[in-house]
């Protein structure tokens, strides 16, 4: 075989790359036995400030293929005890509307019509939520998960048993397995460098899978502290470099709290000999027009409050991140070489590799595109830095 020299053996396979492209041509979804099919499923919480979305649906069958049904073209409102209206449009998957400042002295309920029939939430005023004083990560043994644990401000009345329900949203940093220093762009048969052709990194964002509740119940002074709301997989992806998470708290009533453990327990033992049918779950929705079962519950806010965190692999026990070099390194290659390269989709570029040279100097590789960019490897990876991602600190809001 001839040995080439680095810039023939780049220009045969710029060649070849050419040849080859030129001949390129927590949603609740119960099963329900057939007698209990067809009702109405209501979910959302009516919030202050904030656009409210509620899902209608309809169940299913137990056993069925099928998922519950979407309702659509109903007549959707947030109503007041002072007479306020705030009507909802139908959107993708939900109907949503916009309440504006909520009174904590009025009490909102909602408003379905819907196949001849109408419904209504039970009338409820909005229920104040405090701060969230702090929420981190522990990890109880070098082994373990890393508990997400939150602690709510201290209540204004300790006498009073306080109820939460917690969601969050996710961003992490994602990293490309490898960093090139130049790739070959063979549209212009020159290499050149091109910065955001395959990004240094990039975020992911993604929404908590979920809910948590709980109560205050057996906690001094009524104060909730370092409840876990999740866990995160000490070798998961989301903790390779930087992760921050966004809890949401809301202050919830003791009705919905309850509604909210016997939904866990009916979808998590479905088919169990003592586990209540989705029709028998508490509920706060009815039916006005006839005595049609209602299933779900609607919730009604003051205020959501939020906290920021971030975690980094450095301040848990987590296993060094080891990613094999499956890159293509051809020293002596044919043309035939380079235009099979081509046509299995890699990518030729440069990289400093210090087992092929003890001066620094860079070689020719291949790869493909989903270990260059992050935006091929992970769905829904993006390069523009989020903004809160220059902070330093934990914040509460």
């Amino acid at each position: 075989m001839i040995r080439l020299g680095k810039k023939l053996y780049s220009m045969v396979c710029l060649t070849a790359c050419l040849l080859a492209l030129s001949g390129c041509v927590e949603e609740y979804e119960a099963d329900i036995p057939a007698e209990d099919s067809n009702l109405l499923m209501v979910e959302g919480t009516i919030t202050s400030g904030t656009l409210c979305k509620f899902r209608l649906s309809r169940t299913v069958p137990v056993n069925s293929v099928y998922s519950p049904e979407m309702v659509w073209g109903a007549t959707v409102s947030v109503r007041g005890s002072d007479g306020s209206e705030y009507p909802a449009q139908q959107n993708a998957g939900y109907y949503a509307c916009q309440t504006g400042s909520l009174d904590p002295d009025v009490a909102y309920y909602l408003h379905i019509e819907t196949d001849g029939e109408v419904y209504e939430s039970e009338p409820q005023q909005p229920l104040r939520t405090e701060k969230i004083a702090y929420v981190g990560g522990v990890q109880n043994t070098p082994e373990s998960s890393i508990d997400v644990l939150v602690t709510p401000d201290a209540p204004a009345d300790a006498s009073q048993v306080k109820y939460y329900s917690w969601t969050y949203d996710e961003t992490w940093e994602v990293r490309p397995d490898f960093r090139t220093v130049l790739y070959y762009d063979v549209q212009d048969l020159m290499p050149k460098p091109k910065p955001n052709q395959f990004p240094e990194r990039g975020w992911v964002d993604a929404a908590g899978k979920t809910v948590a509740v709980g109560s205050s119940a057996t906690y001094s002074g009524q104060h909730i502290e370092q409840l876990k709301i999740y866990d995160i997989g000490r070798t998961d992806v989301r903790m390779y470099y930087r992760y921050s998470g966004l809890v949401h708290q809301r202050a919830i009533s003791k009705a919905e709290y309850e509604y909210e453990l016997a939904r866990r327990q009916a979808s998590s033992e479905m088919g169990g000999l003592f586990t209540p049918l989705p029709s028998a779950l508490p509920t706060n929705v009815r039916c006005l027009t006839s005595d049609k079962r209602v299933i779900g519950f609607v919730g009604c806010s003051l205020n959501t409050s939020h906290y920021r965190f971030f975690l980094t692999p450095e301040a848990f026990s987590t296993p060094p991140l080891q990613i094999s070099d499956t890159r293509v390194w051809l020293e002596n290659p044919t043309e035939a070489d380079c235009l099979r390269m081509v046509q299995q989709g890699l990518y030729l570029c440069e990289w400093i590799y210090p087992l092929m040279s003890d001066d620094g100097q860079t070689h020719v590789a291949w790869a493909f595109l989903h270990q260059l960019d992050i935006r091929a490897r992970y769905e829904g990876a993006y390069i523009e830095k989020p903004d809160f991602w220059s902070l330093e600190e934990n914040v509460s809001y």
